[in-house]
């Protein structure tokens, strides 16, 4: 055992937590263990943006990954937690951006080596804050394996990675419509995209027909309705859906548009839907994606009418230089004002906006470089249906996943960005030739290369392998650790990073990333809103550890975890959290104090062991099995209940005060052996809950008797077949419920422990009787009886106070004390409570798909539920009838 030191009265995380992170990291604690015999555990963290601080959803996703790694430590896993972080291209460079905008400073004034400098300092910076964030919270990861997606190994595996894909004819090179964020000036992908509603309106225009003879409707013009008034300089055409009998004769027709005077034809094409609006519709190939097709398909002309920055360009004639949104009302006043303009009709309608910069998405034809989504998308989902499918958890967002890749687009990935993977592409200045290459062509005075970078989802793509090593083989991680065990996330990256993952992954390696994921929810505030900026709910998990410790927000954070749903913070229950760890700090002081001299706790023989000592045994045997369980399928809520339950009521409420009973006596050897065992289930109790609360249970073990450096390397409990003892545990229920009906008795009638009372207790079970009168030590102490008595015929005074438990009947002669109606009115309570519960019984084992599912042992506990509130509504049946009589 550790140097005792005095243990305070109460829980304090500061003085806990204080220097006990870097004693784990001097020891070495969170490397692998080397050991080729252990099977292999590993997780990499899904990589924090370099953009700022973690944020309580952060906390929450490593959180669950610090207990699966510390258990499975614990049981003897060759564990490793892969540490690193993720460059998050736009999103940092949008960062740097705007602090150089309140020096009044842009990129372009830089230059790219300037700039991509700055961005590094940013990086450090930011990635020093999310160190120390890690240590604050206890995260036993491997720093010495620490990467970042732009580090050289990572960077020499997406060149490999694009290259290949490349020559397979999987990366492509076109010009198509893109989405284009105009502040980043860069593309976006579709999942980079957020719709929101916007208020906006449709402006109905006269496109009037070249030809003077031409009407329709016995108009010299037609009506079209657009949404963006600013696109129409690159309009081309002007469709209609070939089977509409209203527009058969206008084919082949030209209008005139409005403002420029260029003549557009009159199309017919499928993709027009005669049911919307007119059934007559633009066509402006330069700015839609669907117009974009419906342009290839009639070989119309693409005419561009904005710049990078959304301003309108050349094509927009004198609305050239003007901001898109300017532009439009000013057109829509040169339309009025020329005559065009026939109405506007206000709507609400969901417009496109960047996920990064949040500003309003342009659909841009642009040249990008794209990824052939659809044999990559065959390859996950033909995964699914083999032996190496990846297992969701819950099996729900399998469908998600699936959903997802079946409908998969080809993924644009190029950013107009400074910062990132530059693209391994080059182009001749000569000759215009493409070299695609790992290494840059050696003649580089003739090259220019791409100066865009990869989508940074590219590079994430490659997380699990590339941090192992890959493309070297050979990588002793990569042979050793991969594919990873588990990937801990969040349900609303499944489109963004888990499915390019597993594409990636079985594309190059042959093998899915991981063998399940596990994916929870978002956090919420109390009232159930998604915590952001612009709500200013957000929550710092480190003010939440600065008041209350790291083990109590990961207590909390814990006990939120049912795969898949949202969690609501609440600093009620970050309160209870805090109660809970006192109470663990303050039954383990009790526990360290009355341990005497003892040096090395071994368990006594079994022939020793008193029925509370089996009790206990057996119930933490059980928990052990429950939180074995629990972890191993994900379920941390219920295997935190498992422990919450087992520590609060079974040890703490009961067996450490029935301790009391003999370490106060004067049996030396019943002492010794209580000590043993109260040392054993503290010990057990703290390494099951270790993975959950490292640092107080690190502390709290460290001053006790115990062999190891540090709980962190102790060994997980097991289960033991020797140690379960069920009659043990339901002669203790038996013991329990008396006590606890004899506590309500005197609470009821208001009858302190210091009164003077008789307890009879009536049953007719030869078992119970002989286990009251064996236990009738425990019984004085917590009953506190006058005078005890137990049998089945028993002269039971009309004037008293009862209760029923199972088998038996307790009462306690309070003449001068009780009110015949109150205590009328009290039995009539449970007779309707226990009226209650025989009904729900009956119901639950009528229901025929219940009996039929469930599995026999539930069921048989049902019907044994049933039973015994049958036997207690009876037996207080018949008291309420002999009370009634007496009144």
């Amino acid at each position: 055992m550790a140097d005792k030191k005095e243990m305070s009265t109460k829980y304090d995380p500061k003085a806990v937590e204080q220097g006990r992170y870097q004693q784990w990291l001097d020891q070495g604690l969170f490397k692998p263990s080397g050991d080729k015999k252990a099977k292999p555990y590993s997780i990499v963290i899904p990589p924090p943006n370099v953009t700022g601080k973690l944020h309580l959803g952060h906390a929450w996703d490593t959180t669950l990954q610090d207990i699966l790694i510390r258990q499975k430590r614990m049981q003897g896993y060759d564990t490793l937690w892969l540490p690193g972080m993720d460059h998050a291209g736009i999103a940092t460079q949008a960062k740097v951006e705007a602090k150089l905008r309140e020096q009044g400073v842009s990129r372009y004034d830089l230059g790219r080596e300037k700039f991509v400098k700055q961005v590094w300092d940013w990086k450090d910076e930011y990635a020093d804050v999310i160190h120390q964030q890690w240590a604050k919270m206890g995260l036993s990861l491997d720093y010495a394996r620490e990467r970042f997606t732009l580090d050289d190994g990572l960077s020499k595996a997406v060149r490999k990675v694009f290259v290949t894909l490349y020559k397979k004819g999987l990366i492509y090179r076109g010009e198509y419509i893109i989405n284009w964020d105009p502040q980043a000036r860069t593309a976006l992908s579709d999942i980079e995209v957020i719709h929101k509603d916007d208020k906006g309106a449709f402006y109905h225009v006269k496109y009037p027909f070249v030809n003077e003879n031409d009407t329709f409707n016995g108009e010299h013009y037609i009506e079209i309705a657009t949404t963006r008034p600013e696109t129409m300089f690159g309009d081309t055409a002007v469709a209609v859906n070939p089977s509409d009998e209203r527009y058969k004769d206008l084919v082949g027709k030209e209008v005139i548009l409005p403002l420029q005077g260029r003549h557009i034809p009159i199309i017919a094409d499928q993709y027009v839907d005669p049911e919307f609006g007119t059934g007559m519709v633009k066509i402006t190939p330069a700015h839609d994606p669907n117009d974009f097709n419906v342009g290839n398909r009639h070989n119309l002309k693409r005419i561009n009418t904005m710049n990078e920055d959304a301003t309108m360009n050349e094509n927009a004639g004198k609305y050239e230089g003007m901001d898109r949104f300017v532009a439009r009302k000013a057109m829509v006043a040169d339309l009025k004002a020329q005559g065009y303009l026939i109405s506007i009709d206000p709507i609400v309608h969901s417009v496109g906006h960047s996920e990064r910069t949040g500003v309003q998405v342009e659909a841009r034809l642009s040249t990008q470089w794209f990824v052939k989504m659809k044999d990559l998308a065959k390859l996950a989902l033909e995964n699914q249906k083999s032996n190496q499918k990846v297992n969701f958890v819950p099996e729900r967002f399998e469908h998600t996943f699936t959903q997802w890749m079946e409908n998969a687009h080809d993924w644009v990935i190029s950013r107009q960005l400074w910062w990132g993977h530059q693209i391994p592409a080059w182009y001749n200045k000569q000759t215009g030739e493409t070299y695609v290459g790992e290494k840059a062509p050696e003649d580089i005075e003739n090259w220019q290369q791409d100066p865009d970078v990869l989508d940074t989802w590219f590079s994430s793509a490659l997380w699990p392998f590339s941090t192992m090593g890959w493309p070297d083989e050979s990588a002793p991680d990569y042979n050793r650790y991969f594919p990873t065990s588990v990937l801990v996330t969040g349900y609303d990256i499944i489109f963004f990073w888990v499915s390019r993952m597993i594409f990636q992954s079985l594309e190059f390696t042959g093998k899915p990333p991981f063998k399940d994921v596990l994916l929870h929810g978002l956090m919420r505030d109390e009232q159930g809103r998604k915590m952001s900026k612009s709500l200013g709910n957000g929550i710092d998990p480190m003010d939440i550890i600065d008041k209350y410790g790291a083990d109590a927000l990961r207590w909390f954070l814990s006990q939120g975890s049912t795969a898949g749903q949202d969690v609501r913070f609440s600093y009620t229950k970050m309160d209870a959290a805090w109660n809970f760890i006192n109470k663990i700090w303050n039954a383990s002081r009790y526990v360290i104090m009355n341990l005497g001299e003892l040096t090395k706790p071994v368990l006594p023989e079994a022939s020793q062991w008193n029925l509370t000592d089996k009790w206990i045994l057996s119930r933490l045997n059980d928990t052990v099995k429950q939180v074995t369980h629990f972890f191993d399928s994900y379920d941390f809520g219920e295997a935190g209940r498992a422990l919450y339950t087992f520590i609060w009521d079974d040890f703490c409420d009961w067996y450490i005060e029935m301790s009391k009973e003999i370490l106060t006596g004067d049996d030396e050897e019943a002492k010794e052996n209580t000590r043993n065992i109260l040392a054993y289930v503290l010990d057990q109790t703290l390494r099951l809950l270790h993975p959950i609360m490292p640092f107080v249970t690190e502390e709290l073990w460290q001053a006790m008797p115990h062999k190891g450096a540090s709980i962190v390397t102790a060994t997980y409990p097991v289960w033991h077949s020797e140690l379960e003892d069920k009659q043990a545990e339901s002669d203790m229920e038996h013991l329990i419920d008396l006590i606890k009906a004899v506590r309500n008795i005197r609470a009821d009638a208001n009858a302190p422990m210091s009164s003077s009372v008789d307890l009879l207790v009536k049953t007719d079970n030869a078992q119970l009787k002989h286990l009251f009168e064996a236990n009738q030590d425990y019984i004085d102490r917590f009953c506190h009886p006058e005078k005890f008595t137990v049998g089945a015929d028993l002269n039971v005074p009309k004037l008293a106070m009862s209760a029923v438990i199972t088998d038996a009947e307790v009462y306690i002669p309070l003449a001068e004390l009780v009110d015949l109606n109150e205590e009328a009115q009290r039995l009539q309570k449970e007779v309707d409570k226990y009226t209650s519960e025989v009904n729900r019984s009956v119901k639950k084992l009528g229901n025929e798909r219940f009996v039929a599912n469930a599995p026999s042992e539930v069921v048989e506990k049902e019907r044994q539920k049933q039973t015994d509130y049958e036997a207690k509504l009876a037996a207080t049946k018949q008291r309420l009838a002999s009370i009634q009589a007496a009144q």
